[in-house]
């Protein structure tokens, strides 16, 4: 397909980005391009957009970025072969190597060199998008495509809260951003006793309540852990999910769960952080663990499964749409808190 299309693209290295007109996408024999119908920020977008430390580190302009989407198949390469056109796709957007002792022993959501989209390659926020076979991933035409964009995160949610056993258990969920809110209301799909959410922010918090939560607190005006121990008769909870990165909400994580229990880590902390591992880690007993992405496909699998059944709802976490040409009201309400998943239309 030959042309422009429209797109938000990272035009330079500092704050912002910006709707330009740039060329349909190119696609090999083993690539597939779709059409974007819907796309939805994520805080890795947020990152990019604000130009923090990470972003400074990581990504290029000029490029297109955003990784989160759903759309429709409209042309395939010569030697894709699961893949047509016409059909409802998401992406799995982490590129994998196929090469690398990970890959070759199945772990491929830990190859080392992963290429992700939107932030190595170009990306969704866009009118269309080329994705390798392999990351495509088929949709249910009745799902609507603003949930379909939602799959992407919500599989880090379902990573994190099921890497290990939740039925019957306590769970914590320590930060409210979307992600955050999706691992409460997996928790509570997956059986566990009771979820608790903790925040700065009385919005999330409430969305979070809406979600499952048992209890929420404000850790700006109630000690966690206090809060925590009061909650469980002293044992504490046994999982933590982590979706903060803030150093001081992941100290509180390590001493609030109880001895023997799991601390699953998917936040991205942009500094070092301290961490007393004699008393909190190997005096405890419990499990510490790092979440990259989603395992492929068993957590996609996963995902599908929790939404076709019913026992997620990720309608609630959908707090705005936008026409992509108004990306800097979704981007404001990113950064300030103040909303649940954004979705852009191209």
């Amino acid at each position: 397909m030959e042309g422009k299309m429209k797109a938000l693209v990272k035009h330079r290295r500092g704050i912002g980005a910006e709707i330009q007109y740039v060329g349909i996408p190119k696609f090999n024999d083993e690539e597939v391009l779709i059409k974007v119908k819907a796309s939805s920020i994520c805080g890795t977008d947020v990152h990019i957009y604000t130009w923090d430390e990470w972003s400074k580190r990581r990504v290029n302009p000029p490029y297109v970025f955003g990784h989160e989407f759903s759309g429709e198949v409209v042309e395939v390469g010569s030697k894709v072969k699961s893949v047509n056109p016409g059909d409802y796709v998401s992406a799995e957007t982490h590129i994998a190597c196929g090469r690398c002792p990970q890959c070759l022993s199945g772990k491929y959501h830990i190859c080392k060199y992963t290429k992700i989209i939107g932030v190595d390659t170009q990306g969704c926020f866009a009118e269309y998008v080329v994705l390798p076979e392999g990351n495509v991933w088929k949709n249910s035409k009745e799902m609507p495509y603003d949930v379909a964009s939602l799959q992407e995160p919500m599989g880090n949610a379902v990573h994190t809260v099921l890497a290990g056993d939740v039925a019957g258990r306590k769970v914590a969920v320590i930060g409210c951003g979307p992600i955050g809110i999706m691992a409460v209301c997996v928790a509570r799909a997956a059986g566990a006793s009771e979820v608790y959410a903790f925040d700065l922010n009385d919005y999330r918090l409430a969305l979070a309540k809406q979600m499952g939560a048992a209890i929420v607190v404000n850790s700006a005006k109630q000690d966690p852990v206090k809060a925590v121990h009061q909650l469980t008769e002293g044992n504490g909870v046994d999982v933590v999910c982590e979706m903060s990165g803030n150093p001081i909400a992941i100290n509180q994580g390590f001493k609030m769960v109880t001895n023997g229990g799991r601390v699953s880590i998917l936040s991205l902390p942009s500094k070092p952080v301290e961490i007393n591992i004699t008393e909190d880690i190997v005096f405890k007993g419990i499990t510490a663990q790092g979440i990259t992405g989603r395992e492929m496909f068993k957590t996609w699998q996963q995902v599908s499964g929790l939404l076709s059944s019913g026992q997620v709802d990720l309608t609630p976490i959908i707090s705005h749409h936008f026409p992509l040409d108004e990306y800097e009201k979704g981007f404001d309400l990113m950064i300030k808190g103040e909303c649940g998943k954004v979705i852009l239309y191209p």
